[in-house]
């Protein structure tokens, strides 16, 4: 306003042209008017410089292919994966002592606490895992399990079962995922995987005793191949195809066949019931120091054809339930069936029984576990020689906190025949009793039972 009155008075000065021509007073409003209004546009012109521009979104110029998401999509789609990818390290280790004393320091017919009298590393695993997630739109996943110490040496230790056990020994577990959009959705395994015959399962923290069953020793660890699961209600089918037990790499052209059924009636009541059917008959046997130039280098690709080759087949039936009585007691029951065939006139090596649990959680971080197992062994499948084996386990937990797990453990195992060390070469007994101590760690963002 101040400007305008100025220019007013400039307007009306005496001797000005304006003043000389007198114009009527109406025009000089006028004219005021339309330059006030030029000033205010001046102004906002003013103000608008000095205010920071707000930035204009340039798109990528490179081409896109059709379909492909764009750069905010894939973010999301990343940082989801990310977040959904788990990792679990462990440390089990224990310290056993066998009162037989026997030669060599050996527990007979274990399959992880091997040794007596020994400050031992059962097992240093380290696993990494991502599951489908159909809720973020996302197929795919993926698991792998690499495991160090003497249960790795139990599981993948013999060129009995595969014919170069040493090139994926480290490797348990190690297999992709896809969930093919058929009915609720039916998912595919492709690799190595832990088998789930029998009951118990690798990792000790997940289990019920210290120690492994008979049965736990005598059932396949693990298979390479494809298998599908598909759910329907309260029931989860599953097929598999796989080069063998304990078999990445296959020492015959037969594919073993599993088929199987989970059923869950209610949240509280699981049954599974398990049929294989195998070849564990090789039809070639490696040459470990071949002279043939022309023969593959690699150690164990060598081989040698077996004349004659046996076709036999393995047979294993499998069932266990479990049942969560009450929130504090668990009751487990597994019973087993394996036949395979022999070379007459031999005959076929067959072994049955099975094992009962009881796990009884006393305090929130205290309970009390106990195993009964028979395993009749007609042929020497499992023992190498005919024999009724029975073992009785009685385990005492403390879990120190998230993460820390103290077990103590009093397992007797006896036979019908001397068939156990002891402290004198060619002295055998019918029994032996342990006492082991195992301490386990864990930690990561892997929860729950491995």
């Amino acid at each position: 306003m101040a400007l305008s009155l100025t220019i007013a008075s400039v307007l009306v000065t005496p001797g000005s042209a304006w003043a000389q021509a007198s114009p009527p007073p109406a025009e000089i409003l006028r004219r005021l008017a339309a330059l006030e209004a030029e000033i205010a546009e001046l102004k906002a012109l003013i103000v608008a410089q000095n205010v920071a521009p707000t930035p204009v979104r340039r798109e990528d110029p490179r081409p896109r292919e059709a379909g492909q998401p764009s750069e905010t999509a894939g973010d999301r789609i990343f940082a989801n994966y990310l977040h959904d990818l788990k990792f679990g390290v462990g440390i089990d280790t224990y310290y056993a002592y066998n009162f037989n004393d026997p030669l060599g320091r050996v527990n007979l017919f274990r399959a992880y606490d091997v040794t007596s009298n020994n400050f031992s590393l059962n097992q240093a695993s380290i696993i990494a895992e991502s599951k489908p997630d159909l809720e973020a739109g996302r197929r795919f996943g993926a698991r792998l399990d690499l495991q160090y110490g003497q249960a790795t040496e139990t599981l993948q230790g013999s060129l009995a079962n595969e014919p170069r056990p040493w090139v994926y020994r480290n490797v348990f577990q190690a297999f992709g995922t896809y969930v093919a959009p058929v009915g609720s959705g039916l998912t595919i395994d492709f690799g190595k995987w832990a088998s789930s015959l029998g009951y118990e399962s690798n990792y000790t923290k997940d289990q019920i005793n210290y120690s492994r069953s008979y049965w736990f020793n005598l059932l396949p660890f693990y298979h390479m191949g494809a298998r599908v699961a598909y759910k329907f209600g309260d029931t989860t089918l599953n097929y598999w195809v796989t080069n063998g037990t304990q078999q990445t790499e296959a020492f015959n052209n037969f594919k073993d066949q599993f088929v199987g059924a989970t059923l869950q009636p209610s949240k509280s009541l699981s049954w599974t019931i398990n049929y294989y059917l195998g070849q564990e008959h090789p039809d070639v046997q490696a040459v470990l120091l071949p002279t043939e130039p022309s023969l593959p280098t690699q150690p164990g690709l060598s081989i040698t054809p077996v004349q004659p080759y046996f076709r036999g087949k393995l047979h294993i039936f499998d069932t266990y339930a479990s049942w969560q009585a009450t929130p504090t007691t668990l009751v487990a029951l597994e019973g087993d069936y394996v036949a395979n065939q022999n070379p007459e006139p031999a005959a076929p090596s067959v072994v049955t029984g099975g094992a009962a649990y009881l796990r009884r959680q006393l305090t929130p971080r205290t309970g009390l576990g106990f195993r009964g197992e028979y395993l009749l062994d007609r042929n020497g499948l499992f023992a190498g020689a005919p024999q009724a084996l029975k073992e009785a386990t009685v385990t005492y937990d403390v879990l120190v906190n998230e993460g820390f797990l103290v077990r103590g453990e009093w397992r007797r195992d006896f036979s019908n025949r001397p068939v156990f060390l002891t402290d004198s070469l060619g002295v055998l007994s019918r029994s032996q009793d342990t006492a082991t101590l195992g301490i386990v760690w864990w930690l990561g963002t892997k929860r729950g039972a491995w």
